[in-house]
């Protein structure tokens, strides 16, 4: 299993939740704890998205950890 297979559904989740709230990657980044390129490489497979770090973005996004992964298996909440 790839970074990026075991990233997923989290990262498009988390992807699909800020589009939604018109929120900016780099805001998300910062207020989570993470660099914009830290997010970036999670979002592209080079960084794994650790079960710490998701209630952080929930966090941020002002969602509970379930909405993340649900959008991410649905593409959308």
């Amino acid at each position: 299993m790839t970074i990026a297979e075991a990233n997923e559904p989290i990262a498009t989740g988390i992807k699909v939740i800020i589009a939604e709230t018109g929120l900016k990657n780099l805001h998300v980044a910062k207020k989570a704890g993470f660099t914009p390129q830290e997010l970036s490489d999670m979002f592209n497979g080079r960084r794994l998205i650790k079960a710490c770090d998701i209630p952080k973005f929930a966090h941020v996004l002002g969602v509970k950890t379930d909405d993340i992964y649900a959008a991410g298996r649905k593409g959308g909440r």
